[in-house]
């Protein structure tokens, strides 16, 4: 499963994931910062990973625009916010279990919520 990080999310976490072994890639490293989230979900959709964000309400619209446009993304994942964004190490390691549970990545259309343990 590859992944792309929504530049609410510190490239750092993408650095983590990188040594861990995971494809990821963060908006900050696209130099995407400042896109529309539209871009950035068309970007991910493009490069085949999965959306990694904060920005819950935004990304929920667009997955049911994307639907109704019958323009497929590779998913969607949710980072809570009860997860504080200075936790690094940890987000990564969340994103990493993900990734193991999903080793086939998500369906076209998917949205998950990171789980916090």
């Amino acid at each position: 499963m590859k992944f792309y990080l929504d530049e609410d999310l510190s490239p750092k976490i993408a650095e983590i994931l990188r040594k861990g072994g995971i494809d990821a890639l963060s908006a900050h490293e696209a130099r995407m910062c400042e896109a529309s989230d539209q871009r950035q979900l068309d970007f991910a959709a493009a490069e085949k990973r999965c959306l990694v964000t904060r920005n819950r309400d935004d990304f929920i619209r667009l997955t049911v625009q994307f639907f109704n446009d019958q323009r497929a993304h590779c998913g969607v994942l949710i980072v809570p916010y009860s997860l504080p964004g200075d936790q690094f190490s940890r987000i990564a390691g969340l994103i990493k279990k993900f990734s193991s549970r999903h080793q086939k990545g998500l369906a076209p259309y998917s949205i998950a919520f990171l789980p916090t343990k």
